[in-house]
């Protein structure tokens, strides 16, 4: 069966769920979730993203967001890939932590978008063990989780690298009543169920929202599926097809006639780390910084300092024809 396209443009506005491969945890402590929120500030300012909420739970994580660039594929690869290279290195684990795709659906603004950041904000609440309990209790809980977005509408943190002005102006008053009203609209999802939100969560695979929003979105899928010959993600502008680090750190080895464990390892006068460091950020996606966790390098000043060293020795015919047989082997995958 085909993947569902991806649908892209500028101005969408995405609920967007991660989910940990086979039902996995995302986060083992507390560190693990200060750490996935600064990968996921890096990016929201990286790549012009506007952040309207966040959730973490156990094994999943929900984003409701804003893309004015059309860009939440790349958005998404490097903040899953970060993530990722971080929990492994820190749990001596390999392989996915996520599920392959994750899943992204466009939201109709206004009242669909407010109610969708209200179920958002509602998850801790709704998990077994969690949803039974007394409303005071969950009202209890609900306020003093520390790990979602609802903090910053309600004055508790700051979260800087989520943008509440959108939802805030459709709230009435200012100032504290206003985040008072804010909260007491979020509570009252505690007593009483959103049945329309729940159906038109179900309604449709691309999107929530209203039946003409959704007319409207599937006529954009079927247009933008109409001029891509490939059923895979389908954007309203290219994008860049990225290399997965296992495969990039593969070919350097091969290429440079070595163990993919010595990619890792310092070797004085060697161009074999500069080389992998090469790979990684232009197949792979990766930041320098990310490039340097792969590596063991320590930073991503010192892979920018590889990177133009490298570049000033091109002129080595030896290490010129490593780089084009890498460069070769590494395009042709990315255009696969």
């Amino acid at each position: 069966m085909a993947r569902m396209a991806r649908l892209e443009y500028e101005g969408a506005i995405y609920h967007v769920t991660v989910r940990g491969n086979n039902r996995r945890r995302l986060f083992t402590d507390d560190h693990d979730r200060e750490r996935f929120l600064e990968y996921l500030s890096d990016c929201v300012k990286e790549y012009d993203v506007r952040l309207y909420v966040f959730c973490l739970m156990t094994n999943h994580v929900h984003l409701v967001l804003e893309t004015p660039g059309a860009n939440l594929s790349r958005f998404m690869h490097r903040l899953q890939t970060g993530y990722t290279i971080y929990f492994n290195r820190r749990n001596r684990e390999t392989g996915h932590l996520t599920e392959g795709r994750f899943r992204a659906r466009v939201v109709e603004g206004d009242e669909y978008l407010l109610k969708l950041c209200r179920y958002v904000h509602l998850n801790p609440v709704f998990v077994a063990g969690m949803e039974k309990k007394p409303l005071r209790e969950r009202m209890r809980y609900l306020r003093g989780y520390k790990w979602s977005s609802l903090g910053r509408y309600t004055g508790r943190n700051e979260w800087g690298f989520v943008d509440e002005r959108p939802l805030m102006a459709m709230v009435p008053g200012r100032g504290r009543r206003q985040r008072a009203a804010f909260r007491r609209f979020v509570e009252s999802g505690l007593a009483r169920s959103d049945d329309e939100l729940k159906e038109a969560m179900q309604v449709s695979r691309l999107c929530i929202g209203g039946d003409e929003f959704r007319d409207k979105v599937s006529d954009l899928y079927m247009s933008a599926v109409s001029r891509r010959r490939r059923p895979e993600d389908v954007s309203l502008r290219r994008r860049a097809r990225y290399v997965g680090v296992d495969q990039v750190l593969a070919v350097v080895a091969r290429q440079m006639g070595v163990d993919v464990r010595e990619l890792r390892t310092r070797r004085r006068d060697s161009w074999v780390r500069a080389v992998a460091a090469y790979a990684l950020t232009r197949y792979g996606g990766l930041t320098q910084r990310e490039t340097g966790e792969v590596l063991g390098v320590g930073s991503g000043k010192a892979v920018s300092k590889q990177l133009a060293r490298l570049k000033q020795s091109s002129t080595d015919t030896i290490l010129s024809a490593l780089l084009r047989a890498v460069d070769r082997e590494l395009g042709k995958s990315a255009k696969a």
